[in-house]
């Protein structure tokens, strides 16, 4: 059912999208999948693995991971069992650096270099705002809209009203700009900047490969060529030392086994950083 006021495919993109990054926002599921980068493991070598985890944390986080497709649980006997990525789970690790490298060059410098997987989860912070995907889908392919367009727009059963709350939050995100009160919104170069991540999201999310981000309709180049079928699918600051080399969306990245996670296998993380775009 649409929640929006967008043609039906794009609110089936924004649903898709938006479910995708509740996926692996939650605390912990974005370590949890690196760490189970490589060969399955048993859940003891896991455990090792995420020590941070307290007793009964680790295991209703991997079901919900197996529930969401992107974890595989295998009884090879009564007394063995392992974890490892599912193909949808694989696919969606070369993301996870395009979210990174979006970071490193719009998100407010910390006062201390932070690790890679801690500019993930700020990252996603941002992106999983009550709204926020049908807001900045709106913004990029209307460039300019006023809030009462966009409140009919994103949430046309509620009072207009509404739709500050979640606009104030992403400009106070630096993700959307205005002039002032009563001024149309856009896409701040933060927001913007987000496409190929968005637009890889997008292409994982309706099960196509992930060099198709390049002509997705709203995220995608300018200068590519339409998409030959419609978008649908019924389905200064250091760099970290992990960081693998920034790639378009034309050439996933490739995933080496310990990737963005290597440098916290079992060191207990570090409190994150208050997540909040250009005032981090």
């Amino acid at each position: 059912m649409a929640i929006t006021a967008l043609p039906p495919d794009t609110d089936a993109d924004v649903a898709r999208v938006t479910e995708a990054l509740a996926m692996i926002t939650p605390r912990w599921n974005v370590r949890i999948l690196l760490a189970l980068s490589g060969p399955p493991l048993r859940y003891s070598e896991l455990a090792a693995k995420v020590s941070w985890l307290q007793n009964g944390q680790l295991h209703p986080k991997l079901k919900a991971l197996c529930d969401a497709g992107l974890v595989e649980r295998t009884e090879h006997t009564a007394r063995h069992v392992t974890y490892g990525h599912t193909e949808r789970g694989v696919a969606l690790l070369p993301v996870l650096p395009m979210i990174v490298t979006w970071a490193e060059e719009h998100l407010e410098k910390a006062d201390r270099s932070l690790a890679a997987i801690e500019q993930i989860e700020d990252s996603l912070t941002l992106l999983t705002r009550r709204h926020a995907a049908a807001i900045l889908w709106v913004l990029k392919s209307r460039q300019e809209v006023s809030g009462r367009a966009l409140a009919r727009i994103v949430m046309p059963s509620s009072d207009w009203t509404n739709i500050y709350p979640p606009l104030r939050q992403l400009v106070a995100d630096g993700l959307v700009d205005t002039k002032g009160t009563g001024r149309p919104y856009r896409l701040s170069a933060a927001g913007d900047g987000l496409s190929p991540v968005l637009g890889t999201l997008s292409a994982w999310a309706a099960g196509q490969p992930l060099d198709q981000a390049a002509r997705h309709p709203v995220w995608g180049h300018p200068q590519a060529k339409p998409a030959t079928r419609p978008w649908i699918s019924s389905q200064s600051r250091p760099a970290p030392t992990a960081l693998p080399p920034a790639r378009t969306p034309h050439t996933p990245p490739a995933w080496h086994n310990g990737d963005l996670f290597s440098h916290a296998a079992t060191a207990r993380p570090k409190a994150a950083v208050p997540a909040g775009g250009p005032r981090r």
